[in-house]
């Protein structure tokens, strides 16, 4: 299994994001299973499991890992074939972003157009790499720095521009008889919260219930004469008015 695949066929991307598959990916991730078994954890059919199985596996989502027996009837054991994955803007190829169209490296929605960009070739040089039984040569660096003022991270920029770009220069050799291009992708952004980022848990809708007969009400005799009815006592029958609930507010929180 792959730590990580990218999906850049339409089809397989739009297989993917259908909500009760993904959670069908995440439960393979974790380990084979059989259609049986699965219908248990999401609680659907069997047979409904597998159609979705079965989509799965013509788009390589999914693989068989095993059979085995389980009284008359031979289980297939699906497993995911990659632990987690990502859709390349090729997958809408005709509106993908490109950042050749405006250059401004103070915005945000060119970052974005950049990250799209890196995603879509370094997926597609994976593939290639696959194809070909070679190692892909790349290399990254992820960390985290808390910046005082916007100042110092205005210095900070400022020093990584002139770092990277006297390396460039010192490295790049535009003349070299078989060299290999190279891009280089640095970004700043603010760091996002933890809660933000958290995966909605993706439920099987339940089943209908049915309603309860209507219970026949007692019938009411008449009180006798001279007895009284006591201060305080409730009625049967009377509904106890429910509080008003705490509205949660789920605007996300304001970024830079």
């Amino acid at each position: 299994m792959l730590d990580v695949t990218v999906i850049e066929d339409a089809e397989a991307a739009a297989v993917s994001l259908d909500p009760i598959r993904a959670r069908l990916l995440a439960e393979l991730a974790a380990g084979p299973a059989s259609a049986a078994m699965l219908a248990a954890k999401v609680g659907l059919p069997r047979q409904k499991v597998n159609y979705h199985l079965k989509a799965l596996e013509r788009h390589g989502l999914v693989e068989l890992a095993g059979e085995r027996r389980k009284g008359n009837v031979t289980e297939r054991l699906m497993r995911a074939t990659a632990a987690s994955y990502v859709i390349s803007p090729l997958a809408l190829a005709a509106v993908q972003p490109d950042p050749d169209r405006f250059r401004d490296q103070l915005s945000a929605r060119w970052l974005l157009a950049v990250g799209a960009r890196l995603v879509r070739d370094v997926g597609a040089l994976i593939t290639g790499a696959a194809k070909a039984r070679k190692r892909l040569a790349t290399y990254a660096l992820d960390g985290e720095v808390t910046f005082a003022s916007a100042a110092d991270r205005a210095a900070f920029i400022e020093e990584l521009t002139q770092g990277v770009g006297a390396l460039i220069r010192k490295y790049h050799d535009g003349n070299a008889e078989g060299g290999r291009d190279h891009r280089i992708v640095v970004a700043v952004h603010p760091t996002l919260k933890p809660e933000a980022i958290a995966k909605p848990e993706v439920t099987a809708k339940p089943k209908a219930i049915a309603k309860p007969k209507a219970i026949a009400k007692p019938e009411v005799t008449a009180k006798p004469e001279g007895t009284v009815t006591p201060e305080g006592t409730v009625e049967a029958g009377a509904a106890a008015t429910p509080e008003t609930a705490l509205a949660v507010d789920s605007t996300p929180p304001d970024q830079d």
